[in-house]
């Protein structure tokens, strides 16, 4: 019986360490030197679903890999890197025989080398680099000679081969990112946000994988009712953890393949979309910090130009859940222009929501933060120029008490950008239409800029708006004017009886103090 068990175990050993069938491509395990485990036939391979988590081992019959070429690629990278045969060009082939020699090449790509260090292995990695160049041309050239009767440039296994050795490259765990360091060196240190971005040193490997998984996802030979079997909702959740990457290089072509694979993959669409607001959610109300938001919203931007009316229930809800919302952090000021088109695209798409939108900005207001009050006012003068007039009248009693706040800003370009909103045609037709309502919310402000604002910028544009009022509605100003004398007025002798009956009181204390001395001396 032992002897069975050690011939048993000596067979599994012998095809870990044979050469892997054509069909069945090695996959390495995802970290980023390419070695690690043992030599065994039940070494699982290592994968990482989060973007800055210790890599945990995970089944062996994870999705784009074949379980007997973990063994195969471990024990290769737990002893040395693989070595190199010559191979030929895919040119210099006859078609029938290119299959297998692309499982060859992709064997060469799936293997992981410490690339920040250039004086380790450079033949193989050289060797690695020239693979990826040829098979970057390959998958995007064009098919010659196509018939009927021709066989695919790229078979099922040669795609799940091509999949997998792109996923052992670029799903690795992410280094810890500058302000984690920070914190790590001295908890008590303030982010620093001028900090240089971190630059990856193996971008220029890298940049090859995703341009081959680029020219994969957009190549027309790439069927997607086969493809969809790799380029799963896994695959799609990694491409998005991704995204939190320092190196906004690798970001760049991570928005690129995503949006391509949405526009392929319209079985994926709506996971995509559901994946991505999950993305927001953990930001707004967990962490506050992702490196990935701007190329999100890019992406998001063009998805929502394309959106069919009427609008679906589960796009208004990710406006009001996700999209406004993402106007609470403090880092919006990075996002914000990226949020501000995907916000003035649904007004446009549906005027309807442009009161959702508008109180939702009133609601997130920055109460203390001059420069965010910028931001927004000039994300509000462009949902107003999109604005219908039976939507502004919904919201402009609170809109408008929110603009003569700023209009009497201490902080000259708060105030400036507020006294800006009049010089847009649109808007000052809509405050037209309700003069009767906005004239008396506003007038009080402007009176106060005109009196005692620090500002000659902000005195000047006050001016032209007073005077802009006065010739739009002569009575209605003059009745404004008037009703801002007598409360004025109101004021003034609410202040009068205050300080007399402060003075009466003072006096009272005084006579009562003086008597008590007098009663003392006696």
């Amino acid at each position: 019986m032992f002897n069975k068990i050690i011939k048993r175990g000596n067979r599994k050993g012998a095809r870990a360490d044979g050469a892997e069938p054509a069909a069945r491509p090695a996959a390495p395990s995802s970290s980023s030197g390419g070695g690690g485990g043992g030599a065994g036939g039940a070494a699982p391979v290592t994968v990482n679903h989060a973007s800055r988590a210790t890599a945990a081992p995970s089944s062996p019959t994870s999705p784009h890999v074949a379980p007997s070429a973990l063994a195969t690629n471990q024990a290769a990278g737990a002893a040395s890197p693989p070595l190199l045969e010559p191979l030929p060009l895919l040119r210099d082939v006859a078609a029938a025989d290119r299959p297998g020699l692309i499982l060859r090449k992709l064997r060469i790509v799936a293997a992981l080398f410490d690339l920040s260090d250039s004086l380790k292995h450079p033949r193989e990695k050289e060797a690695k680099r020239q693979a990826l160049l040829e098979l970057v041309d390959y998958v995007q050239a064009p098919a010659q000679g196509a018939g009927a009767n021709a066989p695919a440039r790229l078979p099922d296994h040669v795609q799940e081969a091509l999949v997998a050795a792109i996923s052992a490259n670029i799903f690795r765990p992410l280094p810890p990112a500058l302000h984690e360091s920070a914190a790590a060196i001295d908890p008590g240190a303030a982010p620093d946000d001028e900090e240089e971005p971190y630059l990856d040193p193996s971008w220029p490997h890298l940049q090859l994988v995703y341009d081959l998984l680029l020219r994969y996802v957009v190549s027309p030979d790439t069927d997607t009712k086969v493809a969809k079997r790799y380029v799963d909702h896994a695959f799609v959740l990694r491409l998005l953890d991704l995204f939190d990457s320092e190196d906004p290089r690798e970001r760049e072509y991570l928005k690129t393949v995503l949006h391509r694979i949405y526009g392929k993959f319209m079985v994926h669409r709506p996971f995509i979309r559901k994946a991505i607001n999950n993305v927001f959610y953990r930001f707004i109300f967990e962490t506050q910090r992702h490196n990935g938001i701007g190329e999100l919203l890019e992406i998001l931007g063009s998805i929502i130009n394309g959106f069919a009316l009427p609008m679906k229930e589960e796009h208004k809800l990710f406006l009001g859940r996700a999209l406004i919302p993402l106007h609470k952090p403090k880092s919006v000021a990075i996002y914000h222009q990226q949020l501000s088109y995907c916000i003035v695209q649904f007004v446009e798409k549906d005027y309807k929501l442009a009161d959702t939108v508008i109180r939702g900005l009133l609601k997130y207001w920055p109460v203390t933060n001059c420069q965010k009050e910028v931001l927004f006012l000039g994300e509000l003068e462009e949902v107003l120029e999109a604005t219908q007039p039976a939507e502004f009248q919904r919201c402009m009693v609170p809109l408008f008490k929110q603009i003569g706040r700023c209009l009497n800003s201490s902080h000259f370009q708060v105030a400036e950008r507020a006294l800006f909103l009049w010089n847009n045609d649109h808007i000052v037709s809509l405050i037209a239409q309700n003069r009767g309502v906005i004239f008396p919310i506003i007038f009080e402000a402007l009176e106060r800029n005109i009196q005692s604002h620090w500002n000659q910028a902000v005195h000047g544009l006050t001016a032209n708006v007073r005077k802009m009022f006065l010739d739009m509605d002569s009575e209605l100003f003059e009745e404004c004017q008037q009703q801002y004398m007598e409360k004025q007025a109101k004021a003034k002798e609410l202040q009068e009886q205050r300080e007399s009956a402060w003075r009466q009181l003072e006096a009272v204390v005084a006579a009562k103090a003086a008597g008590d001395d007098m009663v003392l001396v006696n």
